[in-house]
């Protein structure tokens, strides 16, 4: 995970990302561990929940939650290791207790968390509209966080539609996992079934070079006397 968040932070150090921390993956030290590292390698904000270690996502039934104290001490871990190595990564407490105890249990964990130190809340698996604006209203002025993920339990709506009922932050967790299973499953079949790979004419090799920092490698080298690239490709 740590690997990952890294290389996409990297891709574009000035876009913020956002990066799930699941469990924080063990006690107070591994995630203290895991905010120091998801820091170091460029990550912005990160969201700890209260499953057990062995987590499921949460747009599935049958999540098991942790007890109050044990989700405490993780959020503790990780606001203590922020403010030890000096770091602005924004702390993000999620709690998927909805499903299974209810609205005011989880607004009762997100409130626990906020007193210690949380940045964000992240009320997951939200069921109605107006289950968003009572959360919003519940626990102002701190942030919340809606997970936007289309064809779950939670409906849909615009980012301007989140903005207006006060969220501070939005996340759409299939918006390019979706396209991109489209694009490679139609794209596969028609390479199965007529033997042709035909394609929009601009994407050429070069072009998704470019798209993946060609060009400014190129400048990098040229201007500071560089010869790989004295021959253009």
């Amino acid at each position: 995970m740590r690997a990952h968040a890294e290389m996409i932070a990297n891709i574009n150090p000035s876009i913020p990302l956002i990066a799930d921390a699941d469990t924080g993956y063990g006690g107070p030290i591994m995630v203290a561990k895991n905010v120091e590292q998801y820091a170091r390698s460029g990550v912005a904000g990160m969201h700890i929940k209260d499953q057990v270690q062995t987590k499921r996502c949460g747009h599935l039934k049958g999540k098991e939650l942790v007890e109050l104290e044990v989700f405490s001490s993780r959020i503790r871990a990780a606001v203590a290791a922020r403010k030890r190595i000096g770091s602005d990564i924004v702390i993000i407490a999620r709690t998927d207790s909805l499903q299974g105890f209810g609205y005011q249990e989880a607004i009762r964990r997100l409130r626990a968390v906020r007193d210690l130190g949380a940045d964000v809340g992240f009320l997951e698996g939200m069921t109605s509209v107006d289950m968003f604006k009572n959360a919003v209203a519940d626990l102002a002025p701190w942030p919340l966080l809606l997970n936007m993920v289309e064809g779950g339990i939670t409906p849909t709506i615009s980012v301007e539609e989140a903005e207006a009922i006060g969220f501070r932050l939005i996340i759409h967790h299939l918006a390019s996992l979706n396209p991109a299973y489209v694009a490679i499953q139609e794209g596969l079949t028609k390479l199965k079934t007529t033997g042709r790979m035909d394609h929009d004419p601009k994407l050429t090799p070069q072009f998704i070079f470019n798209v993946c920092g060609l060009e400014e490698s190129m400048a990098v080298d040229t201007e500071v006397g560089g010869m790989s690239f004295a021959q253009k490709p």
